[in-house]
């Protein structure tokens, strides 16, 4: 087995004793797997990246935890171990970690799927890490110098564990510009890859990913799950799939026996590839695709007065900071409204969001009151969140929220 050479890091890394303040104790004693830079009280001048931050009780000076320390992040130590119980982070760690993680996938395994997320960052202990298999390619996604070090142990577990023939190495945009490694973005760094569209199943539908190019890793996993139920529920119906990407919702509904599907995104090549990805499947709906801004076409369909039997909104993250959040809980009561007015009569209405730091019963209430305004009756047919292999551990690791409602 040859892995490839840049796998291999120049960075040796050390150990370093820390000390927190009370609040950032707590954090780690909580299971926690973040540690804010103002929450260290001791640690040496020289501590750098990747380097293993060995935290010490303030007061009985016991071991209470092991992470990664991190100079360029406000999340100074992104957290491996949150326990006083002794280990060693070696290969043998990582590979337990990593066949803890495939375990709690199994459910999914059982399913006509050969695509999953095997490692969800700090959900499965692996912050700023990210690895998502696409039949027989991982596609392992970096967003922090931390894990530089630690390649060489990691990628051989990941690729022994889920079988897999090919591993792609995909950087974050801060990583790309980083002089501490040799690789590079969209390398193979474990067999071969003859093109770099790879095909794969989501519940019996077929796909296909750019794993060189595609957004993320090639694919957005995560709504699994939701894309199967809409594919269940839109048998003789119209269907108008918003912030469609490449496809997954509109595909789904065409494998389940749509009449018609309309898939609506800004990315013209991103529609490309949702027409290409139906195409491989078997369906006698009709695909229409429609180019341009959500909001704005979204008017133009009203204003004709069309309406569809199902309407799946599933919009990008309105809130990468802060500061977006009230901007983006606007933009979700915008999306409800137009929505509606597009619902068929007994129609159904299907939202999402993605966006973590708007959370769960903040959205659901958002489109409860936009709706209720409409004066049509409805009711919530199903709520949705994380599909098994995108789980949740900690609070600020939940994102993805769904609701269907039917008019």
């Amino acid at each position: 087995m040859t892995f490839s050479k840049h796998l291999k890091s120049n960075i040796i890394p050390n150990r370093q004793a820390v000390k927190l303040n009370a609040k950032g104790e707590l954090f780690v004693l909580k299971g926690h797997p973040w540690v804010f830079s103002n929450n260290i009280v001791k640690i040496k001048d020289n501590a750098k990246t990747g380097d293993l931050a060995v935290i010490f009780s303030k007061n009985k000076n016991k071991v209470i935890g092991l992470g990664l320390y991190d100079a360029n992040s406000p999340i100074r130590i992104k957290m491996l171990h949150n326990s006083a119980n002794k280990v060693e982070i070696n290969q043998d760690y990582f590979k337990n970690k990593i066949e803890a993680a495939f375990n709690k996938r199994m459910p999914l395994f059982k399913t006509n799927t050969n695509s999953y997320r095997l490692l969800f960052g700090e959900n499965d202990g692996f912050p700023g890490l990210i690895a998502d298999v696409y039949s027989h390619v991982l596609v392992v996604k970096l967003y922090s110098e931390i894990w530089l070090p630690y390649l060489e142990n990691i990628i051989p577990g990941l690729q022994e564990i889920s079988q897999v023939k090919t591993v792609v190495i995909r950087l974050s945009r801060n990583l790309e510009q980083s002089s501490a490694h040799q690789l590079k973005n969209g390398e193979v760094v474990f067999g071969t890859l003859k093109n770099e569209v790879v095909e794969f199943v989501e519940h019996n539908v077929k796909f296909s990913a750019n794993v060189i190019k595609g957004h993320k890793t090639g694919y957005f996993l995560d709504h699994r799950a939701n894309r199967k139920q809409v594919g269940q529920w839109s048998k003789g119906k119209s269907v108008l799939d918003v912030f469609s990407y490449a496809g997954g919702f509109s595909v789904h509904a065409l494998y389940g026996g749509a009449t018609s599907v309309t898939s609506l995104d800004i990315s013209k090549q991103a529609l490309e590839i949702a027409v290409e990805n139906g195409k491989l499947n078997k369906y006698s709906g009709k695909h229409h695709i429609i180019a341009g801004d959500a909001f704005e076409e979204l008017q133009k369909l009203i204003n004709k007065k069309m309406t569809f039997d199902v309407v799946v909104i599933d919009p990008p993250s309105f809130a990468k900071q802060a500061s977006e959040i009230e901007l983006a809980k606007k933009k979700y009561a915008q999306l409800a409204a137009l929505g509606e007015q597009l619902t068929a009569k007994k129609g159904l209405l299907v939202l999402a969001s993605c966006s973590s730091r708007v959370t769960a019963q903040a959205f659901f209430d958002i489109n409860q009151q936009q709706l209720s305004k409409s004066n049509r009756s409805f009711k919530i047919k199903l709520k949705t969140y994380h599909d098994v292999d995108h789980p949740v551990t900690f609070e600020e690791g939940a994102y993805l929220k769904c609701a269907y409602y039917q008019f």
